[in-house]
C-alpha cells in the first residue's frame, strides 16, 4: 500500500512528494512509465510522443472526441528522470535503485492550491498504485473511482493542513 504524499510549502508554491518502492529493476519500472503500451494501463490519459529533453508528450481527453493536451518534457535522463510540464505545474518522475529494486519518486510542484489539488494528488496515488500492481502483474480494467473518492477525502486534509 502506498503512503500519502507528503505536502510542503515552499516560496514559490508547494510540492507533493510520492515514494514508491518497488521490488523491480529501474529498467522495469522505467519502461512503465516510458513505454505507451505499458504507460496507458496505469494511466490511460498519457502518451509519449518525443520522449527526450525539451520532447513532448501529449495528455488525452479520452472522451471520444480525440482531443488532448500537449505538455513538454522538461527534463530528461534516461532511466533516471522524467519531468514534464502539468498545467501550470510539473511532475517530475526519479527513479533509484535499492538492493532489492529501486524507488520511484514522483514530485509534483504546484504553484497555488485549488479545489482541484485533491483531486489530481489523490489520481496520482491511484495511478501508482495501478502502476505497482502492472509491474506485478495485475491490470486493473477500470480507474477505481470509488478508492479515487477515499483518496479525495484523504488529500483535501492534507492540503487544508499544508495551506495553515
Amino acid at each position: 500500500m502506498l503512503a500519502l504524499a507528503t505536502i510542503q510549502k515552499h516560496q514559490s508554491g508547494y510540492s507533493a512528494q510520492f515514494t514508491c518502492p518497488l521490488s523491480h529493476a529501474i529498467s522495469e519500472v522505467w519502461a512503465v512509465l516510458t513505454d505507451n503500451g505499458k504507460l496507458q494501463k496505469w494511466m490511460s490519459n498519457l502518451e509519449m510522443v518525443d520522449l527526450k529533453k525539451n520532447g513532448n508528450m501529449r495528455f488525452n481527453m479520452n472522451d471520444g472526441t480525440d482531443a488532448f493536451i500537449e505538455m513538454a518534457i522538461t527534463d530528461y535522463m534516461e532511466q533516471e528522470v522524467l519531468e514534464f510540464e502539468w498545467g501550470k505545474d510539473s511532475v517530475r518522475f526519479m527513479l533509484s535503485p535499492t538492493s532489492d529494486g529501486s524507488i520511484l519518486s514522483l514530485r509534483e510542484t504546484i504553484g497555488q492550491l485549488s479545489d482541484h489539488t485533491p483531486k489530481d494528488l489523490a489520481g496520482w496515488h491511484i495511478c501508482l498504485e495501478q502502476l505497482s500492481d502492472l509491474l506485478n502483474g495485475i491490470v486493473h480494467k477500470e480507474f477505481p473511482m470509488e478508492a479515487w473518492q477515499n483518496r479525495v477525502a484523504e488529500y483535501t486534509l492534507l492540503v487544508d493542513e499544508a495551506e495553515k
